[in-house]
């Protein structure tokens, strides 16, 4: 038997793709499955990054690049960063990963270790608990409630800030909620950051142009200036350009920090696929015509499934902003069915529905479930008349 190490014996799998791949496991037996559990787009990479990324084969582009990136990407995230966020880096503040769940886990790797802490907001996304546990820190979740819509409560962050904090991990919009922070709190969140010199801010914004709120979009450098020399503002192609598979994520940071986390990254993957590179710089500097509709249909999906959700037995949707989540409260729909939690309850759902959610316990919010709208209304439809007919 192996001898595995205590830290790995203490993470968890990701639900997530766990639970995909149940779906898809079920499916390649001839089961009918409508998923709703994965975070990924319905929608093909548009043509104009996919034809930039078959010239670049046919170029021969297809070596190994710098650990942190080429130029032409540097120079592409450099100018993203300026026009979208108002925020100035130089390449050497410029980070790019096998997508952004690698910087994250440099960053982790970097800055966390035994006997630190990072702040984590619940509902937070499934792999940052895990993330910090195998850097050798410890997360501290400090919870939101639906009935505020998620804001974050100032008083428990002041409450979880210590000497050992390290890190506090913001997400924006997020996953699961679909809630965006606005630059109004995420000034409030700054007014005490800034008494907590040695607290680094790490900002996963993956969802932003994914957006429909009244506001513009405002990243937590962008909001406080005076953080921005200790803000990682993470960011990458996967969700807004259908790039899943291309795996490029990015950050802009402190040059010490990215040094660090490039140096975790020239020990482990070294560079980000040559051609992915370029298929990204396609996207960041090309036009935006086909991002904006997928969000305009993201939108159309959400108000539909806002409204369907809230019209289930013991089900209760607020809306979001972002994204393509809704994170429904189904604790009256668990106790009507005599269930125990969220978890026998997304059982039932793919067992007796064929309908495949995410349990809300992998969220760091027992009694909910993620449902992911990046499907088509065709299935969303159905999936709604399915769920209906197993609660009644």
């Amino acid at each position: 038997m192996a001898l595995l190490t205590k830290r790995i014996n203490s993470v968890k799998p990701s639900a997530t793709i766990t639970i995909s791949a149940k779906a898809m496991e079920l499916r390649a037996k001839g089961i009918d499955v409508i998923s709703l559990s994965q975070g990924e787009p319905d929608f093909d990479t548009p043509k104009h990054i996919k034809d930039v990324a078959i010239q670049a084969i046919n170029d021969g582009k297809t070596k190994y690049t710098p650990v942190d990136g080429t130029p032409e990407i540097k120079e592409a995230i450099i100018n993203k960063f300026k026009r979208d966020n108002n925020l100035d880096y130089s390449p050497e503040n410029i980070l790019v990963s096998t997508g952004a769940k690698q910087t994250l886990f440099n960053l982790f790797q970097s800055v966390l270790e035994e006997g630190s802490e990072a702040i984590i907001i619940s509902p937070y996304w499934v792999s940052y608990p895990d993330m910090v546990i195998l850097a050798g820190a410890k997360p501290i979740i400090v919870d939101t409630l639906q009935k505020n819509n998620f804001d974050l409560d100032l008083d428990h962050l002041r409450d979880a800030l210590s000497d050992k904090t390290r890190l506090i991990v913001l997400n924006s919009p997020s996953n699961p909620t679909g809630v965006t922070f606005t630059r109004k709190q995420y000034q409030g969140m700054g007014n005490i950051l800034k008494d907590y010199p040695n607290v680094l801010i790490a900002t996963d914004d993956m969802y932003e142009h994914i957006y429909w709120g009244n506001e513009k979009f405002c990243s937590f450098a962008e909001a406080c200036p005076g953080l921005f020399d200790r803000t990682i503002t993470i960011n990458g192609v996967s969700k807004a350009y259908a790039m899943t598979g291309w795996r490029i994520g990015y950050c802009g940071g402190p040059s010490d920090v990215v040094k660090a986390m490039k140096k975790i990254q020239g020990q482990s993957t070294s560079n980000a696929s040559s051609i992915s590179q370029v298929a990204a710089t396609a996207a960041l500097n090309g036009p935006h015509d086909e991002v904006i509709s997928m969000v305009k249909e993201y939108k159309n999906r959400h108000e539909y499934l806002c409204e369907a959700l809230n019209s289930l037995a013991g089900f209760n949707a607020v809306p979001g902003t972002g994204a393509f989540y809704l994170f429904p409260n189904i604790n009256g729909a668990i106790e009507s069915l005599g269930m125990n939690d969220d978890l026998e309850f997304s059982e039932y759902l793919l067992e007796n529905a064929g309908v495949a959610v995410v349990p809300g316990t992998a969220f760091g919010a027992k009694g909910y479930i993620r449902i992911s709208y990046a499907t088509s209304m065709v299935a969303l439809e159905e999936a709604i008349s399915r769920i209906k007919k197993v609660l009644e």
